[in-house]
């Protein structure tokens, strides 16, 4: 099938890179960063994993944007499709729903690969 890159991002930390959709999910979808017990986990953290992916409407969000990669990748021009998801600090949301489009465009049959250019970095304090 099609080659798709996800890169996750924090919007605290620096502009959205280029990308064919960009995903904002700082105010629709519940922030673990409020949860104290989570706050200094990351989506390499199962906790927070399940926190997100249990917030209503993500998972409907997750199968709407692979469709809309669907869409990118049956038009006339060839080449990567590329998606990027921020959330305000780009440690749990955004990197978890990339997780989960990933996962879902693989059993699709795409070549994916994912990018969490935030993860690493120190909690935002706010």
């Amino acid at each position: 099938m099609a080659a798709v890159e996800i890169v996750s991002f924090g919007y605290l930390h620096d502009a959205p890179p280029p990308a064919h959709l960009t995903i904002d999910l700082r105010h629709h979808f519940r922030d673990p960063h409020v949860s104290p017990e989570l706050r200094y986990m990351t989506a390499a953290d199962e906790p927070v994993r399940a926190a997100v992916l249990a917030t209503p409407g993500i998972t409907a969000l997750v199968e709407a944007t692979a469709a809309a990669v669907g869409a990118f990748v049956s038009g006339p021009s060839a080449g990567v499709v590329t998606v990027a998801d921020g959330c305000a600090g780009g440690r749990h949301r955004a990197p978890t729903f990339a997780r989960a489009l990933a996962d879902l465009l693989r059993s699709a049959g795409h070549s994916v690969t994912v990018t969490h250019r935030d993860l690493h970095r120190p909690v935002v304090q706010r």
